[in-house]
């Protein structure tokens, strides 16, 4: 059976940054990485969950709308990936950027908060939220379109 792409990836070089995962025709996978694998500092569930409602809802109402396919958690705790269909690199990294900066000032209402609208609505915590988004802004706030292949 063969490895699938992100397998073949060395998880010992990775540290915090944003990559391109990934090119599918017209459709990029960025890894949004937030914490360097193996190193036992995993994004607890409720703030990846609290982060994932949030980040969807805005990147969703970004410049990219349309174009977004997906955002959702790494099953290892340690990031997100964010797909996108026809991408600039530097328009994502921006929209990326200018989404954190806004879930981290957001004070609002908590997005999908109901019984209706999540599997575990009780596990959301903008807070949580806010937090997780500032910290990785920081540790991405200067990256650039070279930065996106995995080193």
């Amino acid at each position: 059976m063969q490895k699938i792409a992100s397998f073949t990836v060395d998880h010992r070089k990775i540290k915090p940054c944003v990559y391109v995962s990934r090119i599918d025709g017209d459709i990029t996978t960025y890894d949004m990485r937030m914490r360097k694998p193996n190193t036992g500092e995993l994004i607890d569930n409720a703030a990846m969950h609290s982060l994932e409602h949030m980040f969807a809802t805005f990147v969703r109402n970004s410049e990219i709308k349309d174009d977004v396919i997906y955002f959702g958690p790494m099953g290892c705790q340690t990031g997100f990936y964010l797909l996108v269909r026809n991408a600039d690199n530097q328009q994502v990294i921006d929209v990326i950027k200018k989404t954190l900066a806004d879930i981290s000032a957001y004070n609002g209402e908590m997005p999908g908060k109901s019984e209706m609208e999540c599997g575990n609505y009780r596990n959301l915590d903008t807070d949580l939220a806010r937090r997780e988004a500032a910290e990785y802004l920081e540790k991405i706030k200067d990256i650039g379109v070279e930065d996106l292949i995995y080193n």
